[in-house]
C-alpha cells in the first residue's frame, strides 16, 4: 500500500540527503512513501552519479589545517571541487576540516593507491587516507565520506593532497 507523498514529507527527505524536489519526489513514489526506502535509493543515485563525475576537473576548493591541542601535532589538507560555490559550503568546509583531523590523528603516508610511487613496496591499507576508516565513525571509509559530499553537491570532489607536521620527527 502506498502512502500519499506529501510537501512535508519531500521537505524532509531534502534536508536529510540535499535532493531536488523531483528528485525526492520520485524517490518517495518509488519507494511508497517509505522516506527510508527513499533516502537509501536517493543514496545509491548519488553514488552512480559520482562516479560519472570523476574525470570532471576540480580547479576550486579549499586548504584547511587543524593543530592539535597542545600544539605538537598538525595537518593541513587541500580538497578540491568544480566550483567555489560548492567550496564556500559549511559542508564542504566541515570536511576539509574533518580530513585534517583524520590526518593529524592516523598519520596516512599517501592520499589513494594511484598516489603510491611505482618503485614503493606494498603499502597497506591504513596508510591510505581514502581507506581509512573515519576516526568520528568506525565502519565508514574517508572514501565513503567523499563520495556522500559528492553526491549531495552535485560535484567532482577529491582529496588533492595532504601535509602532516609533528614536533621532533
Amino acid at each position: 500500500m502506498t502512502k500519499e507523498i506529501t510537501t512535508a514529507m519531500i521537505r524532509e527527505l531534502r534536508e536529510k540527503t540535499g535532493a531536488g524536489v523531483m528528485d525526492a519526489k520520485r524517490a518517495l513514489e518509488q519507494a511508497g512513501g517509505d522516506s527510508g526506502k527513499a533516502e537509501e535509493l536517493l543514496k545509491e543515485k548519488g553514488l552512480a552519479s559520482a562516479a560519472k563525475r570523476s574525470g570532471r576537473a576540480t580547479a576550486e576548493g579549499v586548504v584547511e589545517a587543524y593543530i592539535h591541542s597542545g600544539g605538537r601535532i598538525g595537518a593541513m589538507v587541500e580538497l578540491n571541487c568544480e566550483t567555489d560555490f560548492v567550496a564556500r559550503t559549511d559542508d564542504f568546509k566541515a570536511l576539509a576540516r574533518n580530513l585534517a583531523m583524520q590526518v593529524a590523528a592516523m598519520s596516512p603516508s599517501f592520499v589513494d593507491r594511484e598516489a603510491v610511487p611505482a618503485d614503493a613496496d606494498e603499502v597497506a591499507d591504513e596508510l591510505l587516507l581514502m581507506e581509512q576508516d573515519y576516526i568520528r565513525e568506525p565502519g565508514v571509509k574517508i572514501n565513503d565520506l567523499v563520495k556522500q559530499l559528492s553526491a549531495k553537491t552535485g560535484e567532482n570532489i577529491i582529496v588533492g593532497r595532504f601535509s602532516r607536521f609533528e614536533l621532533g620527527q
